[in-house]
């Protein structure tokens, strides 16, 4: 209505940048913004979220068939999965070494040197990479991967409680950012940042991972943490305004409805798109919540997501 004012809200606090990047590596940054997801008329939002893709570095198993069919034989190599996910649009390259994983094939530190001095050759873009979650092996492959990348900013996972000193040294010696991984708890994420920044990384070498839900087995949760984050952030609480890392294209293409082919309702579609659906709405909700980089992995969903952030940022 004509002369009614739009209430604008303004916060004391803002999200920090974090650079990603850097050496022979694109460099993207990622935070920065003084408002609530997507509201710049509210404030400023300098950056806008980024999609990296997700690849591993062995062949997977138990994928979604059409997720498969999606990549082809490039899932055999990760160097030749890294430059395919390129082409598809990917701004970040999420390598996870399962391979490392003590029931996945045990794999050591000079395995994931050469997987990710591979991986680093063969494309130019910023690099995460994340360990088998096994809080020894993660520690014994990411001080290799530290070398490896060392002068290239890459950032590191998970860096949890258990195992946050060995990762956040060699973040520290290397300059190379921590992902701080904690369950879906505001308390918890504070916490280990402070633990992080006590022993000496920088609040700009932090990324926050607060897990992910995917649709229909947490997602709200995820969402309501977010929300419980980013307003803390904004609200002056310097211990979790980080840039927020959600991997939502992993957490919705493992469960069932992403992939189950026999015995579903007509009504529920097929299954190439109900997986495409689901990974989506994941990765719509978290990003909507206060996510600065989400992860993806069908090639679909990257194109598609991309577009809506374009959207949300305001660009035709």
């Amino acid at each position: 209505m004509p002369g009614v004012e739009i209430p604008i809200e303004k916060w004391t606090g803002k999200i920090r940048e974090v650079k990603l990047g850097g050496g022979k590596r694109k460099e993207i940054v990622l935070g920065g913004e003084n408002t609530l997801p997507f509201l710049s008329f509210e404030g400023s939002v300098p950056h806008a979220p980024k999609v990296a893709i997700e690849i591993q570095d062995k062949e997977p198993t138990g994928w979604s068939q059409s997720l498969l069919h999606a990549w082809g034989d490039a899932v055999k190599d990760p160097a030749n999965w890294a430059k395919k996910a390129a082409e598809y649009g990917a701004e970040v390259i999420s390598l996870r070494l399962v391979s490392a994983h003590p029931e996945m094939g045990n794999t050591g530190a000079a395995e994931a040197k050469k997987t990710v001095d591979k991986v680093l050759s063969a494309v130019d873009l910023p690099l995460i990479v994340i360990g088998p979650g096994v809080a020894e092996k993660d520690n014994a492959v990411l001080v290799a991967v530290s070398e490896a990348a060392k002068g290239q900013r890459i950032a590191m996972g998970n860096c949890e409680e258990k195992n946050y000193r060995t990762v956040a040294a060699v973040c520290i010696s290397d300059g190379h950012v921590a992902i701080a991984k904690t369950p879906l708890d505001i308390n918890l994420a504070k916490q280990l940042n402070i633990l992080l920044t006590d022993i000496g990384v920088p609040a700009d070498s932090i990324i926050m991972d607060l897990d992910t839900g995917a649709l229909g087995y947490g997602l709200e949760y995820a969402l309501s943490i977010r929300e419980r984050v980013r307003l803390a952030a904004l609200g002056g609480d310097a211990m979790v305004s980080m840039p927020v890392l959600s991997h939502a294209g992993a957490e919705a293409w493992r469960q069932k409805e992403a992939k189950a082919n026999q015995g579903m309702p007509p009504s529920w579609g097929s299954v190439e798109e109900r997986g495409l659906v689901w990974e989506e709405l994941t990765a719509l909700t978290v990003l909507n919540a206060g996510t600065n980089l989400v992860t993806l992995l069908h090639p679909k969903s990257v194109e598609r997501i991309k577009a809506t952030i374009s959207k949300l940022m305001g660009k035709k």
